[in-house]
């Protein structure tokens, strides 16, 4: 196999693509690259993109054989670990953006301080930095 250049994108699976675009832009503090009916697309990196897809799309393409991720909203299901400068003022615009608050930013084990918010869907988002 030849080593390539390798694009990321995560998608979260969501209930309202508009209202989770609108959390995500105003979350990012950016404008999505794609915005059409089934997909929004944000730039995180050169690298990475985070993709928003409606729970009904997708579901039209994995089901049977997986189950509906409608089943499951609100649960969490995954987790955007955010690694930003100036974490602590991240996670409280995350909170103004109307985000839920799950852990208050603290200093974990593994070596950074980390914020946890859950967005509309029940998506974690961790936002972290350097011990303090």
């Amino acid at each position: 196999m030849h080593q390539s250049n390798m694009q990321v994108q995560f998608i979260l699976y969501v209930m309202d693509q508009h209202r989770s675009r609108d959390f995500y832009s105003k979350l990012l503090k950016k404008s999505p690259v794609l915005d059409v009916a089934g997909m929004t697309e944000f730039v995180l990196s050169d690298q990475v993109k985070l993709g928003l897809m409606p729970e009904s799309g997708i579901a039209k393409i994995i089901t049977p054989a997986c189950a509906d991720p409608a089943t499951g909203s609100g649960i969490p299901r995954c987790e955007l670990y955010l690694t930003v400068d100036h974490a602590p003022e991240w996670f409280a615009h995350a909170l103004s953006c109307g985000a839920l608050l799950v852990q208050d930013m603290q200093n974990r084990d593994w070596g950074a301080c980390v914020g946890y918010v859950a967005d509309p869907d029940g998506h974690i988002i961790a936002f972290a930095g350097p011990l303090v």
